[in-house]
């Protein structure tokens, strides 16, 4: 199976550490995450700003130019400040390079976003969200992308440039969801032929254990990858994760593999940590009710480094 391109996520101003650090323009902590992030393998530093609301546009640039003094990574400028998304644009060495997150099919997103990539040549994340809000089935996501991607034509923008995001439900809130973002993962490229494909993974385990997470976020990728997903935003603090995005655990391929196209697969034949790709996949794909403690069982004795 092909690679997964990484975008990086913890630099995050909702970080408990990146925060802080953000606000008191503090660039110890940030850089040191920027090394780390990309020693790590990821293929773009995420910076999150959220709304940004007060001073949004110095702070970007202020974080554009800190991560760009000690990482070569493109950047991925994420914000809901319109000014902030702007001023990280000028600011970046390579704007063509980066992305912007998120442009949405809501009117208000597409007319003051698009000219922004427009006028720097940067690629975007085209969020599957609309005025009614967030899609119930394909349909609906299949509608906000087409929107999005004729929106784009006007402008004379490349679908090279559109990083559709079906968006991703945490599989304990709506399992439908989780199914639904599945089946439209592969149909992309009917609504918006030659875009790319995107997600917020770890929003799947949002509202599970904590020491779920990591195993829910990384069958999610393992079905994401079979099914050809282009990118993703990770916790590269995750090398499992990582190794599993550089198609580096051939085992967790063969078995989703198998999972994804209905061949039955033996539970007790598989090694701990097989079974608890089996048992996540079982979850995420709505075949078994989703259970924290169905994964609980097997996680004390998964051994963290089976795949090196």
């Amino acid at each position: 199976m092909a690679k997964v391109l990484t975008l990086a996520e913890s630099i995050n101003i909702m970080s408990k550490t990146i925060g802080p650090a953000i606000k008191e323009r503090d660039p110890k902590p940030i850089q040191k995450m920027a090394i780390e992030q990309e020693k790590a393998g990821a293929d773009y530093q995420d910076l999150n700003l959220g709304p940004a609301r007060k001073a949004g546009d110095e702070m970007m640039a202020w974080l554009v130019k800190t991560v760009e003094e000690v990482s070569s990574l493109p950047l991925a400028l994420d914000s809901t400040n319109h000014d902030a998304i702007i001023a990280g644009l000028k600011a970046t060495k390579n704007p063509e390079d980066a992305i912007i997150n998120s442009i949405t099919a809501q009117p208000d997103s597409l007319t003051t976003r698009m000219p922004i990539v427009k006028e720097f040549g940067c690629n975007f994340v085209a969020l599957t969200l609309s005025e009614e809000g967030i899609p119930r089935d394909v349909n609906e996501r299949g509608m906000c992308a087409a929107e999005i991607y004729n929106k784009a034509l006007e402008y004379d923008i490349s679908s090279e440039k559109m990083w559709i995001d079906p968006i991703v439900l945490p599989v304990s809130v709506d399992p439908g969801q989780v199914a639904s973002f599945l089946e439209f993962l592969p149909l992309i490229p009917d609504f918006a032929p030659g875009a790319k494909s995107t997600c917020g993974l770890s929003n799947i385990s949002n509202g599970s254990p904590t020491e779920l997470r990591g195993y829910l976020n990384r069958a999610y990728q393992a079905m994401h990858k079979y099914l050809g997903i282009y990118s993703s935003i990770v916790d590269a603090y995750d090398a499992e994760m990582m190794a599993l995005c550089q198609d580096k655990i051939p085992a967790v391929d063969e078995l989703t593999k198998k999972m994804m196209e209905g061949e039955e697969v033996d539970e007790k034949s598989l090694s701990v940590e097989l079974q608890v790709y089996y048992r996540s996949i079982k979850c995420l794909k709505g075949e078994v009710l989703y259970s924290h403690s169905w994964i609980e069982d097997l996680v004390d004795k998964y051994n963290k480094d089976w795949y090196k």
